[in-house]
């Protein structure tokens, strides 16, 4: 972690982090068969999806890794157009996945990427390697956002404003992501935010406002 983020700070969330994504994992157990038998009756293929994306970094290395997350796509979704951001109405996401999307239940299996240590359940949304070097040079500080961090479930940025479409949904997500960076800095400061985002994120599952 960075040097401005007392260990009270670091060690209390990642207690958080695994607490929280046991309990969740063991909640979402029972939805899990019923999730993965609407995927495989409403698009035939993996009921998994994994993709590559860009974790902690550092001075020395940006560490990549494999995140999970029930497919919500179909299976040629990118292969004729590449690494493309999902549109509003995409007609590359399926009718499974449109309702995944908009209760954030496609995101289940990412607290298996917490419990890696992989990812933290808040913090910046994790980029694809393919967008990322094309966003650094366009948007600036947009590197900086996941030093000394993790990536997370959800965050800052995710709660007040969903998916990105675009470079410019992107370039004013970085400004969340720097906000909840300076939290971080003190114990009472980041437990209210984390607590924050933790109730607009139950929120935005159960009112269904995801995209």
């Amino acid at each position: 972690m960075n040097s401005y983020i007392p260990k009270t700070v670091t060690i209390s969330k990642r207690f958080m982090d695994v607490t929280l994504s046991c309990i969740g994992l063991a909640a979402c157990l029972c939805l899990m068969p019923f999730i993965a038998m609407a995927i495989y009756l409403n698009d035939r293929g993996p009921i998994l999806f994994k993709q590559l994306r860009i974790g902690h970094a550092s001075k020395d290395r940006t560490e990549l890794f494999w995140m999970y997350k029930f497919r919500t796509m179909r299976m040629d979704a990118e292969s004729k157009t590449g690494a493309v951001w999902a549109k509003k109405a995409d007609p590359r996401i399926t009718a499974v996945g449109r309702f995944l999307r908009k209760t954030r239940l496609d995101e289940l299996p990412q607290f298996y990427n917490v419990l890696l240590g992989d990812m933290s359940l808040i913090g910046p949304r994790p980029e694809r390697p393919g967008f990322y070097q094309k966003l650094e040079r366009q948007i600036p500080y947009f590197s900086e956002r996941t030093w000394g961090l993790k990536p997370g479930i959800t965050g800052l940025a995710q709660v007040n404003q969903g998916y990105d479409r675009d470079i410019e949904d992107v370039r004013s997500k970085v400004g969340f992501d720097h906000a909840y960076a300076l939290s971080l800095g003190n114990f009472l400061t980041w437990l209210q935010s984390d607590l924050s985002i933790i109730f607009k994120t139950v929120m935005v599952m159960i009112c269904g406002r995801g995209q």
